[in-house]
């Protein structure tokens, strides 16, 4: 087939969980909700932007029938006709496998699972999707599609490698091709857990690394964030395994790297977040702010006082990521030197450290002052309306939302200076005219303790003081963290991607 010329390229996003699709691209847009993370409301984002600027953008999606609200079983003949007509002439295109049919969620507990799931969806993508579709272009996203820029480079299509989080699954060329795809065409262009010596002899004894198949094998890569990139080429983890890290770094200094920042949702808003008591804006934050501290403080058990200083902590309690430990810490220490002022501190999130605080809360008879909730996502809402100050001391980020919504609602993150929290909070200037938040540098208690120092010297200046900085850090949030400014940064890659001859799209 010859190269298309003189139309839109045409761009196959590949990606296992969207939060939504726009209107336009199919009938079934509404109904096609699969979040687990970040990257589906990085997906939503960019193919949303795309699709408004007019560009020919196809979505890959395994098709999660229960999740999707589709009973094709209680279809009858005319209804089937018309459903299976839809799937052949949409923009959205749904891998079929029953491993996908019944399922609640995007993920699975069991590695084995995610494993079977991520070949069902490859297959799909790579036999049927890929010569459906016809892209230019494709845009895949973490271990699950690492196979596809293999595919792709064979075939000559430029491809792009989003790596959202640094996990990744080994397996033998044998176990993928015994789930259908027949990797010996592009078996080259893999990576492995040692060097290969031929396709026969590595086939069962030499395991592929899914992730850093997908970053060795695709012409560009992300990460969502500038700084983490960084960390992870400087080999600043443990965690990241050397292969990753190789690659990464690999692409990095041959110019084919970039971080680009996930955005929030856009429905996570004072303005008209339901789950809010009072909808507020920049310009009216103190009186909606302290109706909705009220409501938290009433639904949540802590003194009713909408002159307490409230710390908000909405991520999960990872000890080995997120930092709980050190609040852990300094609880008992931070409630005692603040005691008169009625701070208060808001955990709203699962993870295995919840027990941890909810056990020091239960010695000090902390009730009153501490609340340790399991996750709700409406109770999240208003907590990051009702708070004053965000906290996030992560030991690594790879991007983090909760220090960008927080601003949104006019609450100021306090963050270890890492990964994507370095690259959206700058710690706040004396004079309140820069910054929009407090960082701290070392991952131990003290910086901790420092930094929220820092945040109660802030809500010690006068009101108006603080009402003006507030109102300034809602406003240029806004600006700074959305998805246009998000899709904009992939489009440029896209377009410089594109324009390259020798990545020409070629099928055979």
């Amino acid at each position: 087939m010859r190269k298309k010329s003189g139309k839109n390229p045409r761009i196959l996003v590949v990606t296992p969980e969207i939060t939504y699709l726009p209107d336009g691209m199919g009938n079934m847009v509404h109904s096609l909700h699969a979040k687990a993370g970040g990257m589906a409301d990085v997906s939503a984002s960019l193919v949303a932007a795309l699709f408004r600027q007019g560009a020919d953008v196809h979505v890959a999606l395994p098709h999660y029938r229960k999740m999707f609200h589709v009973d094709v079983g209680k279809l009858v003949n005319e209804e089937l006709r018309v459903y299976m007509n839809h799937l052949n002439n949409s923009r959205i295109h749904l891998a079929e496998d029953r491993v996908f049919y019944y399922r609640d969620s995007v993920y699975s507990n069991y590695s084995r699972d995610c494993f079977l799931q991520a070949m069902a969806f490859q297959r799909e993508v790579i036999n049927n999707i890929i010569p459906s579709v016809k892209p230019d272009l494709i845009h895949c996203n973490d271990w699950m599609t690492g196979l596809i820029p293999a595919a792709a480079r064979r075939l000559g299509i430029p491809c792009l490698c989003t790596v959202h989080n640094i996990h990744t699954y080994k397996a033998t060329l044998e176990s993928i091709e015994d789930r259908g795809i027949d990797a010996a065409p592009f078996w080259s262009n893999l990576y492995y857990t040692r060097p290969p010596y031929n396709y026969e002899e590595s086939r069962s004894t030499n395991p592929v690394d899914l992730l850093a198949s997908g970053i060795f094998a695709s012409h560009y890569i992300n990460t969502v964030s500038p700084t983490f990139l960084k960390e992870v080429v400087d080999g600043m983890y443990d965690f990241v395994p050397e292969g990753i890290r190789a690659e990464m770094a690999g692409k990095y200094y041959a110019g084919c790297a970039a971080g680009i920042l996930n955005s929030p949702d856009a429905d996570s808003i004072p303005e008209e977040d339901k789950a809010l008591v009072m909808n507020y804006s920049a310009g009216s934050h103190v009186e909606g702010k302290r109706a909705n501290k009220v409501a938290f403080q009433e639904r949540t058990g802590m003194t009713v006082d909408p002159d307490a200083p409230v710390f908000f902590w909405p991520s999960r309690l990872d000890p080995a990521q997120k930092g709980c430990p050190l609040l852990a810490h300094i609880l008992y220490r931070v409630i005692d030197k603040y005691y008169r002022t009625g701070l208060q501190i808001a955990i709203v999130a699962n993870g295995s450290y919840q027990q941890v605080f909810r056990d020091i809360v239960a010695q000090h008879d902390f009730y009153d002052r501490v609340t340790v909730c399991d996750f709700e996502e409406d109770l999240s809402h208003l907590g990051f309306a009702a708070s004053d100050f965000m906290l996030m001391p992560s030991l690594f980020e790879p991007c983090g939302l909760p220090q960008m919504i927080c601003q949104y609602y006019g609450s100021l993150p306090v963050v270890r200076n890492t990964g994507g929290l370095h690259d959206t909070v700058e710690h706040l200037s004396e004079d309140g005219m820069t910054g929009n938040g407090f960082r701290f540098n070392d991952y131990d208690d003290g910086g901790l303790f420092w930094a929220i120092d820092e945040a109660m010297r802030f809500y010690a200046r006068p009101p108006e003081f603080r009402s003006a900085v507030i109102d300034r850090v809602m406003r240029s949030s806004r600006q700074r963290f959305n998805h246009d400014v998000t899709a904009q940064e992939y489009i440029k890659i896209y377009e410089a991607m594109l324009a390259r001859p020798l990545l020409a799209t070629v099928y055979e």
